[in-house]
This record gives structure tokens, C-alpha cells and sequence, in this order.
């Protein structure tokens, strides 16, 4: 096959036009600091195989991405995880980062919001608000966003068993606001099969959890259109010890479970997909990183399109959130940190994620400090500002030694599908703890390498000084969690007693109801300010507990 610019003009003339009516490119040239012109894309004069495996940005099979002209028109998404303590210190948080030029939030759920337990619950015990924010009931998420415009920003939320229950508190703190479900827009994690994989943030078992999954495809499908339903997270599967070929493999065969059964639930492949998004991790290995994402966008076009029969080309497209890797970051000279975090994100970048989270550099030690979040904000922004990669789209594409690396990381991929499909697939793959091993094995190894010096971490096994690592750390008040449980208590005494046990009443019904879709009973009993534990107890007492 012959590409010259004739080809290239009749490919993407229309797709181009009709994207820079809705989304200008930022300038009217692109140059470099010698004054020489930057073209919006490179490709060869003659290359047989360049449509089949690279193709067009904006086009299948997404190898350069899933816009046509990708960062020449709007930047990545700069969406800094926070969250800690308070719904108020948080609020406070969140505001200073949109001062400093961050474009959309990302909240950070404390472990006793994250496993479906209220602030009060013995089982909360010493863990209310250290890991991120503490979130019992409405009033909480309505501190959380407070003079937060929701129809001018977009909020991600890092929550999966609980997901349905946020995710209705969201839209009621919408509703408050004036603004319309329809215009809502952000993500959710919702992504429970790597909880039973890497993570361990559970409730439920298997088969229900998947249920209120695919009852939020449906519900906000029809009423929340423009909010991502889920994020399949290949991010905590490497944080647990995965290589980057197991991370996006064992990430697209959930993803293919979590589709399946909403085409079982009776959805159209079709209403949902476009709505899917993925979440990964962006290491050290600096090429192979690349590589990884953007075999997983071919991957992942390839199956939507030939396997699931998916008719519109947004449901062929993967698109991705990306954080850089925590389990990189040490507490030893944790000024390295910054160094890791900025390569992390420039591979995230030339792989084109459309949201990026950059790491601070003392989060091997505590959650970041403001000085520390301001760092790994200003690192995106340098990047995107100063750097010149996101002047012209895939600026790599073409490198023999990327292409390499991307058909590799693909074919390895599929290597891992195959046997999770001979396995029954990604579900029973995990009941037999297969992903499990082999993140254990590859962790293991990997532990070993370091400890042989095998492979080198800088100032943890090779490049040591003596130092008394002692920075500023962000410390979360103890009386914190005293003042929590007494705003819940306050909360319980005031709000409408009979409402609340209506809602419930009605939740445990509908639960008992399989065919019968559960957000609208959730977002009534969020609305009456039912806690999230009371929630979660009517579903624990319904559907069990995974792994009790």
C-alpha cells in the first residue's frame, strides 16, 4: 500500500475538519526553538503494513491514538489524586489544585468508605480519614464539593464495591447544585475484579457485584450519559507485582468479562461501550511503557469491533486514565522521586492517555504535603507546556524500536488471553486464582532481582548516602476521626427517620429482585441520608460477603 499526502488528505480531511470546528488546535503553528516546523503527523511513503497495524490517529486500530489530532488540540487531562481526612480539608485541597491549574478532581475514598463501613463502626476503628477521605453519608459529599461548579469540571472517584452508592451522592450534590444528570460527567472505578486480583477493597461476592455493575451501565446509560461507567484499572494489578504484558492483559480480560455481562443482562453492546475507560500505570522501563499503551488500544479495538460485533467506532476506542507507579517511588533521598515521576509521565504522555495523575515525591513516606501535590502538578504542566511532545501526534510512531516493542507487548497479550479463555475466562480465571499467582511470581522475582542487584533502584540498592530522610509530612489530626463520628451522630439525630427506614425497606426489596435495576432505590435512600454502611448492610444481608 502506497501512503503519500494525497492519501493521508482524502483519510483524514473529514475527520480532521470536523474535530478542529469542535476543537481548534491551539495554535495556528507548531515549531520548534530553531523555528522549524512541527507537522501534526508523520508516516511513511511506503510501507504495506502501516494501515493494518498503525493506521490514523483517530482511527482503527487506534495504535496513534484515539483522536485525530490529540494533543494539538486540548492537553490531557491534569487530574491530581487527592483526598484525606475531612470532606473540608479535602474541599480545601481540591480548590487549591483547580487555583494552580489542575483541569479536573480525583478523589481519594478512606478504607472504611472504601469496604462500605461508617465512620462509627467498630471495624472503622483507626482507619477514618488516612487514606483518603471519609465519606458516611450526603452531607459529606456536599462538604466534599462544596463551590465546586460539577458542569464545568470533571470529577474521577477511585471506588468499587461502594461505587453505585458514591456515585448516587454525586449525582444528588449535582441535583443541588441546578445541575442535570445529563450534564455530570467524571469516572468511576467500579472495577471489582481486580479488587479479587491485586487489591482487596471488596464487599460483595462475584455475581452481585457484577450486578451492580451492569445496573449502573443501564442507569446511566439512560440518565448520566456523559459519565464513564467504569475505569478498568490495570494499575493496582501492577502496583501487586505485574509485569506491563500482564498488567494490560489481565485489564482487557476483565474488561471483557465486565462486557459480557451486560450483553448477558440484555444491553446492547453498543449502549455502553463508549462509556468504558481504562486506568494504568506508567513505569520506569521508559520505552516498553509506550509500547504497552498503545498495543492496548489496538488490543482492545480488535476485540470490540471482530469479537463483540460493536457497531460504532467510540466503542472500539480505549481510552485511559494514568497514574504514575507508586510502588516506584522510595523513601530513601525521596527528591529521586521527582525524577521517576516526570519520566513516568512523559511515557504516559507520548502514549497518549487522556488524563494523567503525577505522583509526589513524598508518598513513599505519607500522603503529599501541598508543596509536594504543587511539584507533581507543575510536572505535567511542564511537560505539556515546555517540552514540545505534544506538538505533533505520536511523535514516536514509526521508531523501529517502538513498533517492535508495541507488536511484542500485543503478541505476548494475546498470549495471556488465550489461556484466560481456556480458563473460562477472566472471572474464573481469579476464582482459581490464576492472575493471583502469576503477580506473585512475577513480584517475587523481581524482589529478587533487586536484592541481587540485578536491577538497580537508585538510592535504595546501589547509589546510597547516609541521610536522615526526615521532610515535611502531611500529618492527619487524631481528633479527626472524634469529629467525624460526632457530625455522623449529628446527621442520624436530624434527618427523617421514617424516610430513611422507607428507603432501606425499598432497597432490601429491589435487591431481592434480580431483574430489578438498584441505583434508583440507592439514590433514594442517599437522598433521605442513609449512610453508606446502612446501605451496604442491606446489600451485605442480601448478597453475603465475598471470601465469609
Amino acid at each position: 500500500m502506497n501512503i503519500n499526502q494525497s492519501d493521508l488528505d482524502k483519510k483524514w480531511k473529514e475527520s480532521v475538519d470536523a474535530i478542529l470546528k469542535r476543537f481548534p488546535e491551539r495554535k495556528e503553528s507548531f515549531h520548534t526553538s530553531s523555528e522549524i516546523d512541527v507537522d501534526r503527523l508523520y508516516y511513511p511513503e511506503n510501507d504495506k503494513d502501516y494501515q493494518d497495524k498503525l493506521g490514523f490517529p483517530g482511527e482503527f486500530p487506534y495504535t496513534r491514538g484515539i483522536q485525530p489530532t490529540m494533543y494539538r488540540s486540548k492537553y490531557w487531562t491534569m487530574r491530581q489524586y487527592a483526598g484525606f481526612g475531612s470532606a473540608k480539608e479535602t474541599n480545601k485541597r481540591f480548590r487549591y489544585l483547580l487555583e494552580q491549574g489542575q483541569t479536573g478532581l480525583s478523589v481519594a475514598f478512606d478504607l472504611p468508605t472504601q469496604i462500605g463501613y461508617d465512620s462509627d463502626d467498630m471495624m472503622a476503628e483507626g482507619e477514618v480519614g488516612r487514606v483518603g477521605v471519609a465519606i458516611d453519608t450526603l452531607h459529606d459529599m456536599e462538604a466534599l464539593l462544596e463551590q465546586i461548579p460539577l458542569d464545568k469540571v470533571s470529577t474521577s472517584m477511585t471506588i468499587n464495591a461502594p461505587a453505585s452508592i458514591l456515585l448516587a451522592m454525586y449525582i444528588a450534590v449535582g441535583e443541588k447544585q441546578g445541575v442535570p444528570k445529563e450534564k455530570l460527567t467524571g469516572t468511576i472505578q467500579n472495577d471489582i475484579l481486580k479488587e479479587y486480583i491485586a487489591r482487596g477493597t471488596y464487599i460483595f461476592p462475584p455475581k452481585p457485584s457484577m450486578r451492580l455493575i451492569t445496573n449502573i451501565f443501564e442507569y446511566c446509560g439512560e440518565h448520566v450519559p456523559r459519565f464513564n461507567t467504569i475505569s478498568i484499572s490495570g494499575y493496582h494489578i501492577r502496583e501487586a507485582g505485574s509485569t506491563a504484558v500482564q498488567e494490560v492483559a489481565f485489564t482487557i480480560a476483565n474488561g471483557m468479562a465486565y462486557v459480557d455481562a451486560a450483553i448477558e443482562a440484555g444491553l446492547d453492546v453498543d449502549a455502553f461501550a463508549p462509556r468504558l475507560a481504562f486506568f494504568f500505570n506508567a513505569h520506569n522501563n521508559f520505552f516498553e511503557e509506550i509500547a504497552k499503551f498503545r498495543a492496548a488500544r489496538r488490543v482492545w479495538a480488535k476485540i470490540m469491533r471482530d469479537h463483540y460485533q460493536a457497531k460504532n467506532p467510540k466503542s472500539w476506542k480505549l481510552r485511559f486514565h494514568t497514574q504514575t507507579g507508586g510502588s516506584t517511588l522510595t523513601a530513601q533521598q525521596p527528591d529521586n522521586n521527582i525524577v521517576r515521576v516526570t519520566m513516568q509521565a512523559l511515557a504516559a504522555v507520548l502514549g497518549g492517555t487522556q488524563s494523567l495523575h503525577t505522583n509526589s515525591r513524598d508518598e513513599a513516606l505519607a500522603l503529599p504535603t501541598e508543596e509536594s501535590a504543587r511539584i507533581a502538578l507543575r510536572t505535567q504542566q511542564i511537560i505539556a507546556n515546555e517540552s514540545g511532545v505534544a506538538d505533533t501526534v505520536d511523535p514516536l510512531g514509526g521508531s523501529y524500536f517502538i513498533e517492535a516493542m508495541t507488536d511484542k507487548v500485543e503478541e505476548e497479550v494475546e498470549a495471556y488471553l488465550e489461556q484466560i479463555k481456556e480458563l473460562g475466562g477472566a472471572v474464573s480465571a481469579i476464582e482459581e486464582g490464576y492472575m493471583q499467582r502469576e503477580i506473585h511470581r512475577t513480584a517475587y522475582e523481581t524482589q529478587l532481582r533487586i536484592e541481587k542487584e540485578e536491577e538497580i533502584i537508585v538510592g535504595l540498592n546501589k547509589y546510597k548516602i547516609d541521610e536522615e530522610v526526615n521532610p515535611e509530612l502531611l500529618k492527619v489530626d487524631e481528633a479527626l476521626e472524634r469529629h467525624q463520628k460526632a457530625s455522623l451522630q449529628e446527621i442520624k439525630d436530624n434527618r427523617d427517620h421514617d424516610m430513611v427506614v422507607s428507603t432501606l425497606k425499598q432497597l432490601e426489596w429491589a435487591a431481592k429482585k434480580p431483574d430489578e435495576n438498584l441505583m434508583p432505590y440507592i439514590l433514594n435512600a442517599v437522598k433521605a441520608y442513609a449512610s453508606v454502611g446502612e446501605i451496604c448492610n442491606i446489600l451485605r444481608n442480601e448478597f453475603g460477603e465475598y471470601g465469609i
